[in-house]
């Protein structure tokens, strides 16, 4: 099983939104049917992100460091290759 770390970025106001999952577009459409309280003020979002993980420990230790990460290091992180987002738009 993968494990993935993702961002997430509102249309409202382009606020950024970083997790963890098994699916992101499970969690995406989780987050834009408002199943989330912390997310639900700044529907809709729309992936942006994702990283792959084998280990879940990985993976969550990868969530906490992009919590702390500045608006600039985001953006940077996500144009750059290791970005598999694209592998979950084209389904």
């Amino acid at each position: 099983m993968s494990f993935f770390v993702y961002i997430l970025q509102s249309e409202k106001d382009g606020s950024f939104y970083k997790g963890f999952t098994g699916d992101p577009l499970v969690r995406l459409t989780q987050h834009n049917l408002g199943q989330t309280l912390t997310t639900r003020i700044k529907m809709p979002w729309r992936l942006v992100y994702v990283e792959s993980f084998l280990e879940k420990r990985d993976a969550l230790i990868r969530e906490k460091k992009l919590k702390k990460y500045s608006v600039v290091k985001l953006m940077y992180l996500i144009s750059h290759k290791q970005n598999i987002v694209h592998l979950f738009l084209q389904r």
